[in-house]
């Protein structure tokens, strides 16, 4: 079984490299880009019959540091 999670910096939270990334394609004269996010995308190969509930724990444990990021999970 295999679980994709996604985590980005929450709304309103300061991302310094999503702010580098839109400065540098700047520079490289993409000038439309208006902002940047940046995350990170975690694949998880599980033992079948692993609960989302467990990969939620997961998450909130360690993947994720929920204070400052938001996570979404997809059971592939």
């Amino acid at each position: 079984m295999k679980a994709r999670v996604y985590v980005m910096l929450k709304n309103g939270v300061l991302d310094p490299q999503g702010e580098a990334v839109r400065h540098a394609l700047g520079s490289l004269g993409f000038d439309g880009v208006s902002g940047v996010r940046q995350g990170k995308v975690i694949e998880l190969d599980l033992a079948d019959g692993t609960t989302e509930e467990t990969i939620t724990e997961m998450c909130e444990k360690l993947l994720a540091n929920t204070v400052i990021e938001s996570y979404r999970i997809e059971v592939l």
